[in-house]
């Protein structure tokens, strides 16, 4: 345990609104908190609903009170439209706030949406500090031009009005203050982090030496499918390299059938998802290498270019290197690091890279090195200790 995390919070109550599909920055939060002694947490969690497979999901809370949960709950269901169901997500966060916890030292909106949530109960004294935590900066959130507007200016408020908001990378600084033409004071970097200390790391010569690994959302744009078409090539080289899958997602079929018609069954495992972050984290490890092919072309909303992909930490921080594209910031950091590759978008590319390192032995035990040494510093720990005991309020 770091020095940081022994010192006390200034603050003894707090509020988390969140969007959820699956773990993300805001439990890690949560989990901060709790184990560093904050005597009251009220955290809620809303449907992401830029992920479809949320809407059967609905909106819930979880109120901590010296460590222990003593009371959670659900609201009820509702079949809206999503401009409505985002204000049904304004108004419970609003009812659970005043309801379970009355005042809170300090209110963290993860996202804009939630955030102006907490600019309205700053305005009435029900949180004395407001912080803005950036997951997502996406220039074309909405297909629709007024509410792409609104949400905009949403996002613009929130940090105007926030006590500091966290960017998850330099890139959501500059573009916000590219379309506003303006500077937006007690701007931070907060990067996705990673739980260093609890990942069971697996020793070099007990890794799977020829197992490629993806873990996330099973989206076209994450280049699952370039790493199916390479594997008859790979598997020429490397008779009994592996690849493994872990997470769901809407072009889960479309990968399944693609594995079938290029009869690589008995070398392509789905995992599902994985509960337990803990669990993913361990299983992780145990790969040789990782993936994270973004394709810009395809993400239309360019979401990945702004943000900090959390799968990367993961991996890194894991002890498993990965081989990337040259789309979200932390991309170049990874290379100079060398705890990972960038390659262009295409098989060639990505068959050349796979092919040299899974070709050299010392490259591997090199880099599975590296990424340890790179995520070290990424530890959720210092990265909350840095913000809430050094800068803040």
């Amino acid at each position: 345990m770091n020095e940081k995390k022994e010192q006390k919070l200034k603050f003894n109550s707090s509020i988390i609104v969140i969007h959820e599909s699956t773990h993300g920055p805001g439990h890690d939060l949560r989990d901060f908190l709790i184990e560093n002694n904050t005597q009251k947490i009220l955290f809620i969690a809303h449907p992401l609903l830029f992920i479809p497979s949320s809407y059967k999901n609905t909106s819930r809370y979880e109120l901590y009170l010296n460590r222990i949960l003593v009371k959670s709950g659900k609201a009820f269901y509702w079949k809206l439209p999503e401009p409505l169901l985002y204000i049904k997500d304004f108004l419970y966060s609003i009812y659970w706030s005043i309801t379970l916890i009355h005042r809170a030292d300090v209110f963290f909106g993860i996202g804009n949406l939630n955030a102006f949530t907490g600019y309205f109960l700053k305005l009435f004294g029900i949180t004395k500090n407001l912080i803005y935590y950036v997951i997502d900066y996406v220039p074309k959130r909405f297909s629709n031009s007024i509410l792409n507007g609104i949400y905009h200016w949403i996002e613009k408020i929130a940090a105007e009005k926030s006590n500091w908001t966290w960017n998850l990378s330099p890139r959501m600084i500059f573009a916000r203050e590219k379309k506003w033409h303006k500077k937006f004071n007690n701007q931070l970097v907060v990067p996705h982090g990673v739980h260093f200390d609890r990942i069971k790391r697996v020793p070099f010569e007990n890794i799977n030496k020829l197992e490629i690994l993806f873990m996330g959302e099973l989206l076209e744009k994450q280049g699952i499918q370039l790493v199916l078409e390479t594997m008859p090539t790979l598997i020429k080289k490397f008779p009994k390299i592996s690849l493994t899958i872990i997470g769901r997602g809407q072009y889960e079929a479309d990968l399944k059938n693609l594995v079938k018609r290029l009869k690589i069954q008995e070398h392509v495992n789905f995992l599902g998802y994985i509960e337990s972050h803990e669990e993913m984290e361990n299983r992780i490890a145990k790969a040789a290498i990782a993936i994270a092919l973004y394709d810009r072309k395809t993400d239309i909303n360019d979401f990945t270019y702004y943000a900090d992909p959390g799968k990367i930490k993961n991996y890194l921080g894991s002890g498993v290197p990965v081989v990337m594209t040259d789309v979200p910031y932390v991309a170049k950091e990874v290379t100079r690091a060398r705890c990972g590759f960038i390659v262009n978008y295409n098989k060639e590319d990505l068959k050349k890279t796979l092919i040299y390192f899974f070709s050299n032995p010392q490259i591997m035990r090199q880099y599975k090195n590296n990424a340890v040494a790179f995520s070290r510093k990424y530890s959720w720990d210092s990265i909350f200790s840095d913000v809430l005991v050094d800068r803040f309020i």
